[in-house]
């Protein structure tokens, strides 16, 4: 009886893979077309305002701690960890006026269109870490590298449910929280909610 619970449990997380691939797949390619004009109209904006690259690339921590560059559109002046890596804060000084935007409708995320694509990371998941807060997170909050287990998404539950006001224990426990219940209907309604907090603004440091 026992196996057939667990044969039950695989199967089901099997079909899930399957459709939540499907729905990457699918929501990227219908998307890019506005996701490029979204490009193009912040790339001149982010250029007026300060010097600098218009896309920045970070090494992030995938699926089973796979490393991986995350695409971004450039939210901060270039010199913003001229002192090392820091955990950005609520109204971070080293974010520009045109990244403000950016970051409360989330649209600095966008190229990240490419790497659900490549199949780095998929719509809905524990967001990727940088390798040395991973690092730090873990000695923090043990289990906190247990999102790995899962592809790291362009939204997820911590995102919809506070955002970037909280804090790494509380992210980890939400993104825990997700990987053990995650269905395709929990993706459909955070997405939805991701959706709201892009049109509103409401939602980013």
């Amino acid at each position: 009886m026992e196996m057939g619970i667990v044969e039950l449990h695989y199967e089901k997380k099997e079909f899930y893979s399957i459709i939540s691939r499907c729905m990457d797949i699918c929501f990227s390619v219908i998307s890019l077309p506005f996701v490029l004009l979204l490009i193009a109209v912040f790339s001149i904006l982010i250029k007026l305002e300060t010097p600098g690259p218009l896309i920045y690339k970070q090494e992030r921590v995938g699926q089973y701690g796979r490393y991986f560059k995350v695409c971004k559109l450039r939210s901060m002046y270039i010199d913003a960890e001229k002192d090392g890596a820091k955990w950005a804060i609520k109204n971070d000084p080293r974010v520009t006026k045109v990244g403000k935007f950016m970051r409360r409708t989330r649209i600095d995320e966008i190229p990240q269109i490419i790497n659900i694509l490549r199949g780095d990371m998929t719509l809905v998941g524990p967001r990727p870490e940088r390798p040395i807060f991973t690092a730090e997170f873990e000695e923090k909050y043990p289990g906190f590298s247990n999102r790995l287990l899962v592809k790291p998404g362009l939204t997820g539950l911590a995102q919809v449910t506070g955002g970037y006001c909280n804090s790494p224990k509380e992210k980890m426990e939400l993104d825990l929280y997700y990987i053990e219940n995650r269905a395709i209907k929990m993706d459909l309604l955070i997405l939805l909610k991701t959706i709201k907090i892009v049109l509103s603004g409401h939602g980013a440091r």
